[in-house]
């Protein structure tokens, strides 16, 4: 059976995102975007293999719009800026895009040659900042973690109502990454 003239994979996988972001991920099955899509679910066996395989390349569609958003972010920016900027895309994606970030989340990095290229994009990125600080090697490496477990640590517990106390998020999230800035500022200062 020949593809749909007009339909490809990434009209596929921008509309199982926009199912994912309003519904959740789990309500993206192959009947369910066959049906938006107004076609028949072995259709999109042409563009994917089994609903295993729409999950996975949503995944890597999902990390390569997150790491897009993270890098215009940081365009023209450099140490504080730089970090601040891709920190409020990275919540802002996930506010915006609750399941598809949802779904980068659940997908398994180390087994899919995809998602580790579009992975290390991200980490990179966040590596090329951090040599401003002098921060290079295994220590950037541990650094990107620190600021990867900030980021989707608040996006995490505010998209599952982690925060009930009558404060103001962004008020909290600011002193958080600040908190964090001053610590690679005193590292700088200690060597």
């Amino acid at each position: 059976m020949s593809p749909r003239v007009g339909l490809d994979l990434t009209r596929i996988l921008q509309v199982a995102g926009e199912m994912a972001d309003k519904d959740g991920i789990d309500a993206v099955t192959l009947a369910s975007l066959a049906k938006e899509l107004h076609i028949r679910p072995p259709s999109l066996y042409n563009h994917v293999d089994g609903l295993a395989g729409l999950r996975k390349k949503l995944a890597t569609y999902g990390l390569e719009q997150l790491y897009q958003v993270m890098a215009t972010a940081a365009i023209g920016r450099a140490k504080d800026e730089a970090i601040r900027s891709i920190g409020e895309a990275y919540l802002t994606f996930a506010r915006e895009h609750p399941g598809l970030y949802e779904i980068t989340l659940r997908s398994q990095v180390d087994d899919d040659p995809d998602l580790q290229l579009v992975g290390e994009k991200s980490v990179n990125l966040i590596l090329q900042v951090l040599r401003a600080y002098g921060i290079e090697g295994e220590e950037g490496y541990h650094t990107v973690r620190g600021l990867r477990s900030i980021f989707h640590g608040f996006a995490s517990l505010e998209q599952k109502g982690g925060f009930g106390m009558p404060l103001e998020a962004e008020v909290s999230y600011r002193i958080l990454v600040d908190t964090y800035l001053t610590g690679l500022h005193a590292r700088d200062m200690r060597k």
